[in-house]
């Protein structure tokens, strides 16, 4: 096949391309460029899509021998990723960018001007597993990135090449030492890619203001602390709150709600955090089944799976937990499984 290697810089998206070429496919490398400003250096295992990343790219491509281009993504990152993050926080809602990135740069405008340019597909460096065209958890559950793709639908799985699903990390980093890849001890990418510092709080600060309003105690109805603004604040915080009024008996507490329009944050003991019912907006189907289903369901990236009931819920789907979640936040994402299927996914609307 003729493919297009989507390459960060880092291990996995090298020894991805190199996999590939080895399998006998005609590969072409491009480095997408998702930063306005890019820095010069990467901050050790902070950011990406630093100059330096693209070098590493560069240079991982002449050793694995394949064409190599840079994209510019950059305005399609601002819209899809950046300003979709800001405006969820802004709604009180927590989104996981690397979710929205996957759906609507990785593998829709680099899959789609792909194709478009005569590409048969893309192959990147995810830990997840294709068995027979439908996506399944990765070998090395640790590094397992089937969450973040589960957004994907049937016709992108079918265009997408993961050869790095059956392999450990340990296992990427050696085979990257064996072919004389740079990269093969750079350190994963952490965090959230485009607030390189690490404080996300200060990065919306900067987006949308200051916008102040009170903490109130979700077991008293006191004001117990202030804030400087409800979007710096997430469901099943516990650090950071900055409360002036302790609990009454002495434990800690955590985010329960954050409403935008009042500008208040709810706060409250850890039990007022467990869920057992999620709805979701409208769902992404990998695998197609009947309502209603037996499966599991995953809450966040690497979070705890839980056995659940789902039903329909208008156009979305109702997910009856078969033990409590916690700190479950709307505008998350929901991805069932079926042992280690994954059969959809949709954005968390609410929880009760």
């Amino acid at each position: 096949m003729k493919l297009l290697a989507a390459m960060s810089g880092g291990v996995d998206s090298a020894v991805a391309a190199a996999l590939a070429v080895e399998d006998g496919h005609s590969v072409t490398g491009v480095h997408l460029a998702l930063s306005q400003a890019p820095a010069a250096l990467r901050s050790g295992s902070r950011g990406c899509c630093s100059r330096e990343d693209a070098r590493d790219a560069s240079r991982a491509a002449d050793v694995i021998g394949i064409p190599f281009y840079v994209w510019d993504l950059a305005a399609e990152f601002q819209a899809s990723v950046i300003d979709d993050f800001v405006a969820e926080y802004a709604a009180g809602r927590t989104p996981n960018p690397c979710v929205r990135c996957n759906e609507k740069v990785k593998f829709s405008a680099v899959l789609d001007r792909a194709l478009q340019l005569g590409f048969d597909g893309v192959v990147t460096g995810h830990h997840a597993r294709l068995v027979d065209g439908v996506l399944s958890r990765s070998a090395d559950i640790d590094k397992d990135q089937s969450y973040v793709l589960g957004v994907l639908t049937p016709a992108q799985l079918a265009a997408t090449v993961l050869p790095l699903g059956s392999f450990t990390k340990p296992d990427v980093r050696s085979m990257a030492r064996a072919r004389g890849l740079g990269v093969a001890d750079k350190p994963d990418s952490h965090d959230i890619c485009f607030i390189a510092d690490g404080d996300t709080a200060g990065f919306l600060r900067s987006a949308l203001g200051p916008q102040p309003g009170p903490v109130v105690d979700a077991l008293t109805g006191a004001v117990v602390g202030t804030h400087d603004g409800a979007y710096g604040y997430t469901v099943g915080q516990r650090r950071g709150l900055g409360l002036t009024v302790p609990a009454a008996d002495g434990r800690p507490r955590y985010v329960l709600s954050v409403e935008p329009v009042s500008r208040t944050v709810t706060v409250g003991p850890a039990t007022a955090l467990d869920v057992s019912t999620v709805v979701t907006d409208v769902p992404v189907w990998s695998v197609p089944r009947s309502l209603p289903l037996q499966c599991s369901v995953q809450l966040r990236a690497h979070g705890m799976v839980h056995d659940c009931t789902v039903s329909a819920e208008g156009e979305g789907w109702s997910l009856a937990l078969a033990t409590s979640a916690r700190g479950v936040a709307a505008g998350q994402t929901a991805v069932l499984y079926d042992g280690d299927t994954v059969l959809g996914s949709a954005t968390i609307r609410s929880t009760a």
